[in-house]
């Protein structure tokens, strides 16, 4: 037996029940599937039951025919049920309704709403947090039927956030739902859900250990995504219904506190719109960035770590953690490559949007003309894998490990003990080097998990035949590969050429504000596909 427990929340006029239930095949009734599969729901041994609200008799209707529920005295005590189906006859029906109950029709969360008898105020309002069985399931709406689709095509005028209402919020809100879903391939995304839980099925998944985790990993960030975005869409619904039924019941209270609900939300729409952007596979990992001097010597040496520091500052800014695993110090300043490590969620989703070659235009500090110099970076960016059953196994015998003393400063230690280690991949010619710890030891395993990353890189870009910019060789650092254009002299001007995008403060740029450019990348990007519904 499955059971459904009512909590009783603390509000003055409004009565919501939060619901909780392990067995999404016993809740038919309240989970959103098809009316088909709700006519006949229950088995011979199994039922529900419930926990009423002290002075509040509750009708739970999974559609506008309803099923017959048996209604008990108010008191904390269950009902089960429904045991006969549909209501047998008009009169049946008419008795339940005739005790001063208005059974609404399905809501936004799959249970019926239930006014009590007038008098006595308040909406018992019924929410279910199951989980989905499918995703396949009924399109989300208010109770009177309104859609996300539905709140778009009615071109509801879209004021700033400080002068709108509730209509202007929720348009806003169901744009960027829409927005969201197409990011995501929505239909791409439901169709391989369907594929994947067909595999999981299967009785001989589990023969294969290593795919069937892959297929259950994938298949369990899916639902996540899902579920993410259909709780989003259902908050925006619930909160009209709530407007709507405070404006009829003259509750100035509750309006106020779901007008400022919706606000809220419109404003964390747009970090969800960035975050529908990181969709890919290897998104959510951490990364390695590699900056790369080019042509130009040491004004190209000293535009290379302003890059280095341009990420690092970007990287501190939203949360992770950086470190440095390998820096070559240029022959007057700068640097000529160097690697930095990003350990945090989404950091290769992010930092793969600055893959190419940077261009900088200035007034070189290196040159007693003061003439204007042309400089170049090539940035890369590799993500570190962390689920080991897809990465690249390594053979000791393909590798060849040479030890040096590290370069530039460092003190006594660093310059006079071969404590830095660079390692050869034989058969591909793959090298990472790290000299930046105190110890070989130490050298050593952040050179190998470098190398293990470019290789993982290397291989998934054999197999998926992905864009040259995420592979690891660097292209030509020259004039005709840049993504991006610091300008400093004559004019002040960051452009990315990619997008047209430009910010007339290079300042801020350099200081790691560069999140307009990857937004306005991925948009470029993604919304040349149209995917959506």
């Amino acid at each position: 037996m499955s059971s459904l427990i009512l909590k009783r929340p603390r509000y003055r006029s409004l009565r919501f029940c939060q619901t909780t239930c392990s067995n999404t095949h016993l809740l038919s009734p309240l989970a959103s599937i098809s009316e088909t599969q709700i006519k006949s729901p229950y088995s011979s041994n199994s039922y529900n039951s419930l926990l009423f609200i002290p002075n509040q008799k509750i009708l739970v209707s999974g559609f506008s025919s309803g099923l017959l529920e048996s209604i008990k005295d108010p008191t904390w005590s269950h009902f089960s049920g429904p045991k006969h189906g549909q209501f047998s006859d008009a009169d049946e029906k008419d008795k339940v309704l005739a005790s001063g109950f208005v059974v609404l029709k399905r809501n936004v969360s799959g249970f019926a709403s239930v006014l009590p008898p007038r008098g006595d105020k308040g909406l018992v309002y019924l929410r279910c947090s199951c989980s989905y069985s499918t995703q396949a399931a009924a399109e989300l709406s208010t109770s009177d039927g309104l859609t996300v689709d539905g709140i778009v095509a009615s071109n509801w005028t879209i004021f700033d956030e400080s002068e709108g209402d509730w209509k202007s919020h929720a348009a806003a809100i169901a744009q960027s739902i829409q927005v969201i879903k197409r990011r995501m391939q929505w239909k791409k995304l439901t169709v391989r859900l369907e594929l994947l839980a067909v595999q999981l099925d299967k009785p001989d998944l589990w023969d294969d250990p290593v795919n069937a985790g892959r297929i259950s990993r994938e298949h369990g960030s899916l639902v996540s995504k899902i579920k993410e975005v259909k709780a989003f869409e259902q908050q925006l619904l619930e909160h009209i219904d709530m407007i709507k039924l405070a404006r009829e019941e003259g509750d100035a209270e509750m309006e106020s506190e779901s007008l400022k609900a919706l606000l809220e939300m419109r404003r964390n729409s747009k970090e969800k719109e960035l975050e529908a952007l990181l969709s890919g596979e290897q998104d959510s990992c951490s990364c390695y960035i590699e900056v790369q001097a080019g042509a130009g010597g040491t004004e190209s040496m000293d535009w290379a770590k302003m890059v280095i520091e341009m990420y690092k500052s970007w990287a501190q800014r939203r949360g992770y953690k950086v470190s440095l695993v390998d820096e070559m110090p240029g022959d007057i300043a700068g640097i000529k490559r160097a690697t930095i490590k990003l350990e945090g969620e989404y950091a290769f989703g992010y930092a793969k949007a600055e893959v190419g070659v940077h261009r900088l235009v200035r007034i070189s500090p290196f040159d007693s003309g003061k003439r204007r110099h042309t400089s170049f970076a090539a940035v890369a960016v590799i993500p570190i894998l962390g689920d080991g059953s897809t990465r690249v196994q390594i053979n000791e015998s393909d590798l060849r490990i040479e030890r040096f003393r590290s370069g530039g400063p460092g003190g006594q230690h660093a310059n006079t003990t071969e404590s830095a280690v660079r390692i050869v991949h034989i058969p591909t010619g793959i090298t990472a080097t790290s000299q930046n710890e105190r110890s070989q030891h130490m050298n050593k395993a952040s050179a190998l998990e470098v190398l293990q990353s470019r290789l993982d890189q290397l291989e998934m870009t054999r197999q998926a035949q992905m864009n040259a910019q995420h592979t690891q060789s660097l292209t030509e650092i020259s004039w005709g590969n840049q993504i991006r254009t610091y300008v400093l002299h004559p004019y002040r001007m960051v452009k990315d050429l990619r997008t047209n995008y430009e910010v007339s403060d290079p300042d801020s740029v350099l200081d790691g504000e560069i999140d307009g450019f990857i937004l306005n990348y991925f948009s470029a990007c993604l919304d040349k596909e149209d995917d959506y519904p």
